[in-house]
């Protein structure tokens, strides 16, 4: 990878997100970089409804207390956003995983709605300091793909089977290879040495059920349980935790989470905390440094541009960028203030993977001059334009642009 792709440059270049110092540690997002999150979001719930997950949305401010039951006060305080606006002590969430353990409090009832997949992109607040702010990939401010699955102790070894193979789908689609770390318990931790035996050795008999190779680190495990921990590298080799899954034994007895079993007992679920993508600002840091911003058809914000030869082409290419949006296609006509050479290097900057130009021949004939990244120039037919442009954007496909 070229030590030169900095997010934060590609970024400017691409006119996705901006920094300003009124707020710092946080991400302006511009039009297209809300397209390209929006369009990762789309494909994110398709993924996980067609795996039986449910979305929720969760507070962003919850009473302190919370943050003590859960155990995060006592590791995280120094990082948490605390508010005192004359009654009860608020806390920004950090995470998400209270939240969730509340909603399953409300969902859960018997052991038959075991497995409950919640998930949800929350928006959290971390206190990072300034010195430790890095653009995307470290800010105070940032979303996480998250996920919290409950479940009977005899279903957990399918569900993290089922998260491996998740997980392993969504690094071939971005043609990513991440380094895998199982990490151990820490020294500060809840829950007994029994419970945290049982965890860390349901890890590795998945990590080992799958033939992934991986480090281990010892006292490197979230407070409640070990972790999966899935790492890549920035352009400067610097590695990045993104993806997670991690085994809870213990704060559904904090938040008094029981179902009735079998028997008529009580049932404590099992936790898996998970996320695929990580922080959604750090994946796509990560995405557009592999990729120096060449993204994938279906995750370009602008997939297709149509340029007009001359002014008596705007019209056309107007109907010719209509047309292409009609079947799917992030499009948009280019102006003719400039010269045609160098609208079309702007659209090359841009990175936009196809590039259409409209003049006389081809308003004529109701065709395209078609330029794809990489490749030659071919005139066709509109409608056969757009049926290509059309199954490129419709399909995710591991990324080609790297």
């Amino acid at each position: 990878m070229n030590d030169n792709r900095d997010h934060r440059p590609i970024g400017r270049e691409l006119a996705l997100f901006s920094f300003r110092q009124e707020a710092p540690g946080q991400a302006f997002w511009l039009p297209d970089g809300q397209r390209l999150r929006a369009a990762l979001l789309d494909w994110w719930r398709g993924e996980h409804a067609a795996r039986g997950y449910r979305e929720v949305l969760t507070p962003q401010l919850y009473d302190a207390s919370l943050w003590e039951r859960s155990g995060h006060m006592a590791k995280y305080r120094d990082q948490m956003y605390l508010l005192n606006g004359g009654g009860p002590m608020l806390g920004l969430k950090p995470m998400n995983c209270p939240g969730h353990i509340l909603v399953a409090c409300e969902l859960l009832r018997s052991y038959r709605d075991l497995p409950l997949r919640l998930a949800e992109i929350g928006h959290v607040h971390r206190n990072e300091s300034s010195g430790n702010r890095n653009g995307l990939l470290r800010a105070c401010a940032f979303s996480i793909d998250d996920a919290h699955i409950f479940c009977a102790p005899g279903q957990l070894e399918a569900e993290i089977d089922a998260c491996l193979e998740l997980a392993a789908r969504v690094h071939r689609l971005f043609g990513l290879e991440p380094r895998v770390e199982l990490s151990m318990r820490p020294a500060q931790r809840i829950g007994d040495d029994q419970l945290w035996d049982s965890a860390e050795a349901a890890l590795e008999r998945a990590l080992h059920r799958h033939g992934i190779p991986h480090d281990v680190r010892a006292g490197e495990g979230a407070f409640y349980g070990p972790k999966i921990d899935l790492h890549l590298s920035d352009s400067l080799g610097r590695s990045w935790q993104l993806g997670t899954i991690q085994l809870d034994f213990a704060l559904a007895s904090r938040f008094d989470l029981a179902v009735a079993d079998r028997d008529d007992g009580g049932l404590q679920p099992v936790i898996v905390h998970r996320a695929m993508l990580g922080s959604l600002e750090r994946f796509i840091a990560i995405l557009l440094e592999h990729t120096d911003g060449r993204l994938p058809v279906w995750l370009a914000p602008v997939q297709a541009v149509v340029l007009p030869v001359s002014d008596r082409h705007l019209a056309y290419a107007g109907d010719a960028a209509a047309a292409l949006r009609s079947v799917g296609a992030r499009a948009e006509p280019g102006g003719s203030g400039e010269t045609l050479g160098a609208r079309i290097r702007d659209a090359v900057l841009r990175r936009v993977p196809f590039v259409l130009v409209a003049g006389d021949r081809e308003q004529e004939q109701g065709t395209v001059a078609l330029r794809e990244a990489g490749g030659a120039q071919r005139t066709i037919p509109l409608a056969a334009a757009a049926n290509e442009i059309a199954a490129a954007v419709r399909s995710p496909a591991v990324n080609s642009g790297v």
